[in-house]
Parts: C-alpha cells; structure tokens; sequence
C-alpha cells in the first residue's frame, strides 16, 4: 500500500471474516483470526498472505492474538471450559 492509501493488497484473501492482524517481531509473519472453519480461530501466515495455518484448532472461539516480543509464542483469549482466558501456543 503507498503513503496516501492506494494500491491496496488483500493478503487473506478469504470471503470470511478475518480480522485483529498483528505483525511478530522480525515482520516475516502476521498473526490474525479467522472464522473460516465456522468459529473464530488463530492463524498465522507469512508477510505476503502465503502459507496460512491454523494454529490454535479448537471449537471455542479464540481471539485478540498477539506475539510474544521473542517472536517464538502466540498469546491469545479462548472461551475453552466456558470462562475467558489467555493461553499461549509455542511456535516451531
């Protein structure tokens, strides 16, 4: 995308709803969720849209990712056992 908002790119490239991107801290991946698989889910894909994963698979709904600042965990909220809570998934 240039400076003044043109030339946009869609990276999800997905007609759901993908939402809360967040880029981890060497800027080669995003991290975001994605309701693609009928619930809200953690993916994580590469800086250009490529290679888009799910990471966290579970039926819950799961949301609000965010990078560990080492870049080596995703830290996330999941309704799992019916209550609210953080989680964290270490990444290979």
């Amino acid at each position: 995308m240039n400076s003044d908002g043109s030339n946009q790119t869609n990276i999800s490239n997905n007609p759901t709803y993908n939402v809360s991107p967040s880029w981890s801290p060497d800027g080669k991946k995003i991290v975001f969720v994605s309701k693609r698989d009928g619930n809200r889910e953690i993916y994580i894909m590469n800086s250009d849209g490529s290679n888009q994963t799910n990471i966290s698979n579970n039926p819950s709904f799961d949301i609000a990712p965010s990078w560990s600042p080492d870049g080596k965990k995703i830290v996330f909220t999941s309704s799992r056992n019916g209550n609210w809570e953080i989680y964290s998934i270490k990444l290979n």
